[in-house]
Parts: C-alpha cells; structure tokens; sequence
C-alpha cells in the first residue's frame, strides 16, 4: 500500500474506515485557538465533526463553492495566521463534482494542513498523496468491496494527538486490535482499483455521455443535472423538480434499479441533499435530488435499459400524482 500511495510505511495508519480517519485527522489537530475550513459538500464525518468543534468554541468556517469549484479568491480571505486544517473531499460522493484539491494547496501557508478525503477517487483519481497534495489523505474500504478496514495517511512531523487510548497500536493514535483480514483485502482492492482505473474511466465516460443524452432527451420537464466542473463518470446526480423522488426511488427499486435520493450517512429528509444545496444553492434542487452509480460489472445495456425505467416511473409520476411545490 505504500508502494501504491507513495508514502512511507510509517505514514499509514490503519482504522475501521473513513468516518474514524476523519475524525483522527480533525480532532487530533484541534486545539483551542485554531480555525480550520472545511468543505460544505463533503462527506458527514467532516461536516459533523466540524460543527461539533464549532459548537465548543472553535472557529470553523465552511470553504465557498463558486461555479462548481472551490472559489480560491473567496479562500484565501478567509485565510487567518491561526487557520491550522482545511478539509475537503478529492470526490463528492453524491454529486461526483472531482475538487481540485492541488488548486486548494496552493494557496495555503506552510503552517496549515490540507486533509483530503478520497475515499472516492479510486477508479477516477491516481492514489498518490502527491496527486492530491494532501498533508493528510484518507481513504476507506467499503468504496473498494472491503467493509471494516480505512487509512490515514499521516507523516509523524504533523501533530496529531489521539482520541482513543489503550494500547498503542498503529503509532498511539488508534489503540485497538487491528483487523488484519480487512486491512490486506483492502490493500489488495486499492492495488486492483488503481490498475483498473484507466479502463474503467474511459468505458464509464461512455455510459455517462449515452445515459445523460437520453435523459435530458426525453422530454422531461425541470430536470437538472447537479455536478461540478470536472466529475467522475460514474456517479450522477439529477434533480427532478416537483416530484416526488422518494416515491421515485420505489418505483425504480420495484424495476430493478436502486437509487437513492440522498447519503445513507444524511438523516434529514426535510433539507435534501446537503451537497447539491452547497454546490447549486438551490433548496428546490436539493430537496429533488437522485443520485445515480455504477461500478465495474454494469454494462453499457443496464445503464441503456435504466434509462427507459427512469423516464417511464417520472412519466407515471408526472401522471398520477400533483407535482409537489417547494
């Protein structure tokens, strides 16, 4: 894994998955007096954590999100001599908007780290720390088949102290037995996702272009697509204004198809997609939101046969129910 990442052995620090290496990487940098910036869009174990070191008195403040990227500009106003973390998603895994993590890099100080969780880059991103220009990079099993296993990868020079105490495996800042049967398979999935990257990249750009043109050709009314300037190919996000998208969620579920309309780490129903409102600003959009995914085993005939069932649940929805006004 190393190897795969670039990094010293050392660097690497085995957990249960993203959400713990997120917390790792925010909480064992926390200190009082510190500001940190954090992606709005990203994924919950960010977000959440950040807040609850807001509402214990730290100054947090969320990244500004311009034309489906960072706004450096905006950025670097919000920059203070006390900013320690900036954290943010190298691939919002509801929208698959790609962040220029590089870009984000840039303009830091030396004194502040960039966390970058890329737990979804594998299949769209090189896996190197040094692609992202990350001082801190995690990365999760479940989004490679592996559940139970993630990694920070953290230098000793950054400061972290831990959250767990006890018996001082993986360098003192994850105490606890590791799962050894995880952590190899999932070294061994990061090893296939990355050897499979550039093909799979290239036949889900395919389907992405195919999927999308028969969509917005249907005749579908308010229909958006929700995404960044860069993306990756094999996640979608739509928003479907008016309707119903828990009731459409069902339908497709009934053809076949599962969607969801929101993270399964997101509870709020009543607020939508917190990353489609942060990246559209558009409460409408948020609340009407699908997320759409394939992995390597979906053919260009599923997606094509997606397609039809998608268009003939929003028809019949469109038919038989009062669209919705938000």
């Amino acid at each position: 894994m190393a190897r795969l990442i670039e990094c010293k052995s050392d660097d690497i620090i085995f957990t249960s998955g993203a959400t713990e290496a997120n917390n790792i990487a925010i909480q064992g940098l926390a200190k009082s007096g510190a500001h940190m910036l954090y992606l709005p869009s990203a994924h919950a174990s960010i977000v959440e954590t950040m807040r609850a070191l807001e509402s214990r008195g730290m100054s947090i403040e969320a990244l500004p999100i311009r034309e489906g990227r960072v706004d450096i500009k905006a950025t670097q106003k919000l920059l203070r001599p006390e900013t320690l973390l900036v954290s943010i998603d190298a691939v919002c895994g509801e929208t698959g908007t790609v962040w220029d993590t590089r870009e984000v890099k840039r303009i830091l100080p030396k004194h502040t780290y960039l966390h970058v969780d890329a737990s979804q880059a594998p299949f769209v991103e090189k896996l190197t720390r040094s692609h992202f220009d990350a001082d801190l990079l995690v990365f999760d099993g479940s989004k490679v088949g592996v559940r139970g296993a993630g990694c920070l990868i953290a230098p000793r020079t950054i400061p972290l102290a831990p959250l767990v105490f006890g018996g001082g495996q993986e360098r003192g800042l994850r105490s606890g037995t590791e799962n050894v049967e995880a952590i190899k398979a999932f070294a061994d999935a990061l090893s296939a996702a990355e050897k499979g990257r550039e093909t799979f990249f290239a036949h889900a750009t395919r389907d992405r272009k195919h999927l999308v043109e028969a969509l917005m050709g249907s005749g579908i009314s308010d229909i958006y697509i929700n995404e960044g300037t860069k993306v990756a190919p094999h996640i979608i996000n739509l928003s479907l204004v008016g309707r119903d998208t828990d009731y459409l969620v069902t339908l497709l579920d009934a053809a076949g198809f599962a969607v969801s309309t929101r993270s399964a780490c997101e509870s709020d129903k009543t607020e939508g997609s917190r990353a489609v409102l942060a990246l559209t600003r558009d409460r409408a959009r948020a609340l009407s939101s699908v997320r759409i995914s394939w992995g390597r085993e979906a053919r260009s005939r599923d997606l094509a046969r997606f397609a039809e069932a998608l268009v003939g649940a929003v028809a019949f929805i469109d038919k038989t129910t009062l669209k919705s006004h938000y």
